[in-house]
């Protein structure tokens, strides 16, 4: 069973509706969601001044994904007619001058936890972007790139300092649907870590995964989804574990950790979702339910055995997923248009996927 078989490819149509989307929210300023700790009047100020480079598409993280996905699409389609205004954004954005901006307020008192772990996470997936495109060749891009990444790294730096420095004291993972769910944000960053060369982050990361999951048994699926999940706990967790443990140890985690995928709750839990209002800023999270559930599946699929009797039933749940969630991008709602993109990107691209070749 191919990718082909199952999740649409990066055609230079959808690259193009995804970036074009992304642009038209990267910097829009408002209107903003900030999750900001005021200490005094001085930190009354806006977003461009207290988050000069991520103070776009609503909210500080999807301002990172954002960035994300522009650098990855324009990486990966280098003849696209709308990747010079994408790489204009990039380079508006990522300068030394406006990344120490951002590492100053990150830097602030009581901020410690601030967008912890899932902005956190997704910044590492840009420094990874960056870091992987300018490794990529020699030419004028990998090198702006490489540009862009060395400015970067020192908030690269807080990020993976402050999501280590988590794990070192939260006794019992975060198993919700949306931002702080544990097993999502660590998946970005063990991905990150083992791009990188850090070892340390690497064992860190599989120590506390296996501390925090490996026991665990009967996924209570019957309880998904959460009206507003744009993760699936149980789902997210076994993607995770995908990436810690051997095949073999994996397989036996997994049958342990999910029912019977022929019942009637499993064909129930792996149905695509319906958001009954894209306009809504949370009952949209829906239309990255499916999204996320379709790359989740496909890791979960990709790390059967080619027998194993779940592969193919999986497989084809990510494909149902991918197809409804991809209906939904580009949006016309900012709801979802500020965020969506991403999701999107992250599926088509096969980004995460151990052993899928990203689509080109």
């Amino acid at each position: 069973m191919s990718r082909a078989m199952l999740i649409p490819a990066l055609d230079p149509g959808r690259a193009a509706g995804i970036a074009e989307m992304v642009l038209s929210c990267l910097h829009r300023e408002f209107p903003v969601h900030m999750v900001h700790l005021v200490r005094g009047p001085e930190d009354i100020r806006p977003p461009r001044e207290l988050n000069p480079a991520f103070y776009g598409s609503f909210d500080w993280h999807s301002c990172v994904h954002g960035h994300w996905t522009l650098a990855r699409l324009s990486r990966l389609v280098p003849e696209a007619p709308w990747r010079e205004r994408a790489l204009e954004a990039l380079a508006t954005s990522l300068t030394p001058e406006r990344l120490s901006g951002e590492l100053v307020y990150l830097g602030g008192e009581g901020r410690q936890g601030f967008e912890r772990p899932y902005g956190l996470a997704w910044l590492l997936q840009l420094a990874a972007e960056l870091r992987a495109w300018s490794r990529a060749g020699e030419g004028s891009d990998a090198r702006r790139a490489g540009d862009w990444h060395a400015a970067l790294t020192p908030l690269e730096t807080l990020a993976v300092g402050r999501i280590v420095a988590l794990l070192e004291r939260l006794p019992w993972p975060v198993r919700g649907g949306e931002h702080a769910q544990t097993a999502f944000a660590l998946g970005l960053t063990l991905d990150w870590a083992r791009e990188a060369g850090r070892e340390d982050v690497t064992r860190t990361v599989r120590a506390r995964a296996v501390d925090y999951y490996a026991q665990d048994r009967d996924a209570p699926i019957a309880y998904e989804p959460s009206g507003h999940d744009f993760l699936s706990p149980a789902l997210g967790e076994a993607d995770l574990m995908r990436r810690v443990l051997d095949r073999s140890a994996y397989v036996t985690w997994l049958e342990r950790f999910l029912p019977a995928l022929d019942s009637e709750a499993a064909r129930r839990w792996l149905t695509p979702v319906t958001s009954p209002d894209r306009a809504d800023g949370k009952l949209s999270h829906l239309d990255g339910l499916n999204l996320s559930r379709a790359w989740m599946l496909e890791g979960i699929a990709n790390a059967l055995v080619p027998d194993h009797r779940w592969r193919v039933p999986v497989g084809y749940a990510a494909g149902r997923h991918a197809l409804a969630g991809l209906a939904s991008v580009p949006s016309e709602h900012y709801a979802g248009s500020h965020w969506l993109g991403s999701f999107a990107t992250y599926l088509v691209t096969g980004r995460g996927v151990e052993g899928v070749k990203a689509a080109s």
